[in-house]
This record gives C-alpha cells, sequence and structure tokens, in this order.
C-alpha cells in the first residue's frame, strides 16, 4: 500500500523539475518530548517559508496510524501509519520519557527496513535508545540526552556515546533533548541550503547563535557524581565561582580540608583529569560564552577568565577547541541580516490556483508542508531569502 502526502496534487512541468524536496518522516514514540519534535520541525517549515519554495516535506508516523500521547499529556493523530510505504529520505525516532520502554519489536523491524532501503536514520531525545536497541548506532557516533549517556555507554558498548548537542556521522544524525534538534536542523539546512538560510532562520526565530557540533550539552556534575562525593562538588563550585581571579590548588584542597594529594586523586577517580586541566576546562568554555554572546574583545574575554596574556589564550583555546579565538568571534560576524528585497519563487499549480483567485484545493488535498507555505505566502518574509 502506498501513501500520498495529504494534498500532494499533480505538479507543473515546471515544478516537477526543480529539486525534489527532502522527506523527512519523525516516528513519535509514546510520551514523546513535544518540545523536541517542535525544534525539529519548525525549522523546516521556515526554510520553505524563507525560500519561498518547499524545500522540505515532513510526516508523523506511529505503528498502525495510532494516536499517540505526548510527555506533556497531549494527543497527537499522526499523518500515517509507520507500516506504510513512504517515499521518505530521513526517519527520525522521537523520543522522551522511557523511550526504551515505550519501543517495541515492530518499531525495531521497521527502522531496521529503512536502514536496508539506504534511508538514512536519527533520532532526538531519548530517541537514540531506541535505534541503539536496534543495532543501527553500532560504531556510530552518537549524542542523546545527558540523563541516558551513563546508562546507554554500559547498555550499548559499542555506540560511540557523546556528550555534544547533537552528531551527525554519515547517515546518522542524533540529538539530544529540548532545543538542541534546533540546531542539528539549522546545520543540516547550511550544508544543503547556506548558511543565509539557517542565519535567517535563527534570526526568525529570535536564536541568538546557532550551536554546533562542537557545543557540549551541561551534564550537571551531580548527576555524574550523585550524593557521594560533596567535597568535590564543593571545590567545582569554587572554581565556577573564581574564573577570572584564580584560585590555586593549594588553596581549593584547604577550603574542602583536603591535602593537595587529596584533591589530585578526587579529579582522576571521578572526571578523569588534573584539577589544573578541569579549571582549565571551565575557563575556556566560558570564553566560548564571552566570544559567541557578547561584545567584550578578545583581551577583555582572556582576563574575564584568568588568562594573564592574550597570547596564551588563544594558544590552550586553540588547542582545546580547534579554531582560535578570532576565528569563533568571526564565526558570528559572518551571520548575515535577511535579505530585505523579496523575490517570488514559483509556487507548485494547486498554490498558484489559489494565488491568483481561482478557488483552492480543499484541505484535506494539501500537506503539511505546502499548506503552511502557502500561508506563509503574504507574510513580509517570504522568498526573502535567494538560494544559489
Amino acid at each position: 500500500m502506498s501513501y500520498t502526502p495529504k494534498g500532494t496534487a499533480p505538479l507543473s512541468k515546471s515544478a516537477t523539475s526543480a529539486k525534489k524536496p527532502v522527506s523527512i518522516g519523525f516516528l513519535l514514540m509514546n510520551n514523546f518530548t513535544l518540545i523536541s519534535l517542535a525544534s525539529a520541525i519548525e525549522p523546516l517549515r521556515m526554510a520553505n517559508q524563507l525560500s519561498g519554495s518547499e524545500l522540505y516535506q515532513w510526516f508523523t508516523l506511529t505503528p498502525a496510524g495510532q494516536q499517540v500521547q505526548a510527555s506533556d499529556g497531549l494527543t497527537v493523530t499522526p499523518d500515517a501509519a509507520m507500516e506504510e510505504i513512504l517515499a521518505l529520505d530521513i526517519i527520525i525516532v522521537c523520543g522522551g520519557y522511557a523511550a526504551q520502554h515505550s519501543a517495541t519489536r515492530e518499531h525495531y523491524s521497521w527502522l531496521q527496513q529503512q536502514v536496508r532501503m539506504h534511508r538514512k536514520v536519527g533520532a532526538i531525545c531519548t530517541g537514540s535508545w531506541v535505534l541503539a536497541q536496534a543495532g543501527l548506532l553500532d560504531n556510530y557516533e552518537a549524542s542523546v540526552h545527558w540523563e541516558c549517556i551513563a546508562s546507554m555507554k554500559e547498555a550499548f558498548p559499542k555506540v560511540e556515546l557523546s556528550s555534544r548537542l547533537f552528531s551527525i556521522d554519515r547517515e546518522r544524525m542524533t540529538s539530544s533533548g529540548g532545543t538542541a534538534p534546533l540546531d542539528m536542523m539549522l546545520n543540516l539546512i547550511s550544508r544543503e541550503h547556506g548558511k543565509d538560510l539557517s542565519a535567517g532562520i535563527s534570526d526568525m526565530f529570535i536564536y541568538d547563535r546557532v550551536r554546533n557540533e562542537q557545543d557540549q550539552q551541561r551534564v550537571p556534575l551531580k548527576h555524574v557524581l550523585g550524593s557521594t562525593q560533596p567535597k568535590l562538588l564543593e571545590i567545582v563550585a569554587l572554581m565556577e565561582s573564581n574564573l577570572e581571579e584564580l584560585l590555586t590548588l593549594d588553596e581549593l584542597a584547604n577550603y574542602a580540608s583536603l591535602s593537595r594529594r587529596q584533591l589530585e586523586r578526587l579529579f582522576q577517580k571521578y572526571l578523569s583529569c588534573s584539577p589544573s586541566r578541569y579549571y582549565l576546562k571551565l575557563r575556556l568554555v566560558r570564553a566560548r560564552q564571552l566570544l559567541k554572546q557578547s561584545g567584550l574583545s578578545i583581551i577583555e574575554v582572556a582576563s574575564a577568565c584568568g588568562f594573564a596574556s592574550t597570547p596564551h589564550f588563544s594558544k590552550c583555546y586553540r588547542e582545546y577547541f580547534g579554531l582560535p579565538p578570532r576565528e569563533e568571534r568571526l564565526g558570528m560576524t559572518n551571520h548575515r541580516p535577511l535579505n530585505p528585497v523579496l523575490h517570488m519563487a514559483q509556487l507548485p499549480a494547486e498554490l498558484a490556483a489559489g494565488a491568483a483567485g481561482q478557488p483552492p484545493v480543499p484541505e484535506t488535498k494539501v500537506s503539511a508542508a505546502i499548506k503552511s507555505l502557502a500561508q506563509a505566502r503574504n507574510e513580509p518574509t517570504f522568498a526573502s531569502i535567494l538560494l544559489h
């Protein structure tokens, strides 16, 4: 049985000659996280709006097309049953609360089938657990919500778990929860259609900056250590409170009533690094935030993060992040505003008819992507980004 997207009427000859839109299916697990799903879909909608063309299609899927409940209690009726044959390019598993318990053998076999059909697969929030359980993340780097990192490392030793916000590794794309799927999608859009479009989308969403694959989740140390190491938590809190005026390791040890040797052992045992290395990491992460989110000069950023000289700061920054502070700052200045000159992209035939005052195609015949594109036609930003 084949499934025709709602409202996909035959297109005009000129429209069909255009590049085929990327079709993405979102497989909704029971108790999926609604904010993660919205964060993944909204950039696609805005990419269509700003370009004035249907770059992306999206569909929500469940087994047998059954309704599914989000973690906030809202009930969602999917667009189609996952068993129906869809011309999908990418399938993304949308997880949430206890995704490992809501997945069934039916989910796993269907996802494995999609991979055999050479389709890309991905996951958001805890959906990575479902992909891993299906054996689809072995020897791939993957991201997942920080609550699941430790348990997934133990359950799936062949998966290269990362604490990054999202990971794109060959035919796999995985993202942690919350708004991180927004960053993953913006990066995908940037790769396919250029930085101007992804920058325009972030402008529309009042999103200060697009985070990339190097950005890490902020995993609460209490989650990593539990309540078993109060002295270590105390020392890290002292470090975080003293990034400009640095404390010596002896001072930190004295505050916690430890010897210098005990301090070193705590960090090596529980954080797998020396206290000085961990302190440096905190300072560099803070420096990156200031470079991206403030107007401070590089010299001022270095000083605010406890570096006595700019050359030393630049050297440490390059070694840790792989690029110097100046290039990090330039990456933000290349964020261009929307092109103020609007142009009209050619619409599919069923939209053009409505635009010319003719009776519109019935709502049941219009797919979600095309319907939203038609509704956006009178927006000031419609077709405001020129694609090259």
